[in-house]
């Protein structure tokens, strides 16, 4: 069974190589880039701050509503909950992406000049984002109340990342680019209730993401040219274990967002419900962080493209389970 046939909801077509050549491609990146330019200031936080009586992260994102002993005020304060957690986690996730660009760079340092600047601008927009989500902190740990951590060090993160194959790297950071546009797409843009500094953050990234998973594709398929059958293999395993990775992260971020959500809440909850709460909060964090990104169409497309029906079958036997056991009363 394929990857893209046992994942994904509805069997889809892989995506065919873009009928742009590959120069253009680049040279469109650029301009895009030119086109979208943000400032942090200027244009996303303008002076403003959070109100905590409205949402962060939508309910299809949250899944706070799946809770039906929760209140709508609960329920919006677990999505503010996880909301930060998403700014944060993207912050971590593009300290390391960060690391891997400056390191394709080199490949172009006396060759291709477009593709180096379209990498050198892919670069210096991953640390404009970083800088956002730090800021973004800031400004919602005024109100929210304290005791909330992010468990894990972005530097520790990228170490371990970084260890394994640029294979498998850049198929993990095509799935991440991709699944934030279709969270802005398909859940923040709509959701008129949420607030609107943080449908902001996320229009501003998506703007700039949409270059950044394009030049994901190429330089994955790049490397896909580059290494042989074998490499490829372990390129495989390697990506299986990347992701294996980021579920460690987000059940030991779920345990700690649901004991501040528990302990901020406002009442006490019996130990069913708070059993029920710390399964919810990594429900979402899988949702929102795997199973939405491997649903992806574009990614499964291409990961097809790259992988062997045996492939494929490790990558579903992999991942399977995980998705499935997500996918129940899943939005």
């Amino acid at each position: 069974m394929s990857t893209v046939t046992a994942i994904a909801p509805n069997p889809v077509r892989p995506v065919p190589t873009k009928a742009l050549p590959r120069e253009d491609r680049y040279a469109r990146c650029i301009a895009a880039s030119k086109r979208v330019r943000w400032d942090i200031d200027a244009d996303v936080i303008r002076g403003r701050g959070f109100d905590l009586r409205e949402k962060f992260l939508p309910d299809a994102l949250s899944l706070a509503h799946q809770l039906e002993f929760l209140g709508a005020a609960e329920q919006r304060f677990m999505g503010q909950v996880q909301g930060r957690t998403y700014a944060n986690l993207f912050g971590l996730i593009e300290r390391y992406i960060n690391a891997k660009v400056l390191e394709l760079s080199r490949d172009y340092v006396f060759g291709d000049q477009v593709a180096l600047e379209a990498l050198v601008r892919f670069s210096d927009e991953e640390l404009k984002h970083q800088e956002l989500f730090r800021r973004i902190e800031a400004l919602v740990a005024v109100d929210m109340p304290a005791g909330y951590e992010v468990v894990v060090d972005p530097n520790d993160v990228a170490k371990v990342v970084l260890s394994k194959s640029t294979w498998a790297v850049l198929g993990l950071t095509c799935h991440v680019e991709l699944f934030t546009q279709q969270h802005y797409k398909q859940s923040i843009q709509p959701c008129e209730d949420a607030s609107e500094l943080y449908r902001d953050v996320f229009f501003y990234h998506w703007r700039e993401e949409s270059q950044h998973a394009i030049l994901d594709e190429l330089e994955w398929r790049r490397e896909h040219a580059r290494i042989g059958p074998a490499e490829r293999d372990r390129g495989v395993d390697d990506l299986i274990a990347l992701v294996g990775a980021v579920d460690g992260i987000l059940q030991a971020q779920s345990g700690a967002d649901a004991d501040y959500f528990l302990a901020h809440a406002g009442r006490d909850f019996s130990p069913s419900e708070q059993q029920r709460v710390r399964a919810q909060f990594l429900k979402a964090y899988r949702w929102q962080h795997i199973v939405t990104g491997v649903q992806d169409p574009r990614f499964t497309g291409i990961l097809a493209e790259l992988t062997t029906p045996a492939q494929q079958a490790r990558i579903q036997a992999a991942l399977g389970p995980l998705v499935q056991a997500v996918l129940t009363d899943a939005p």
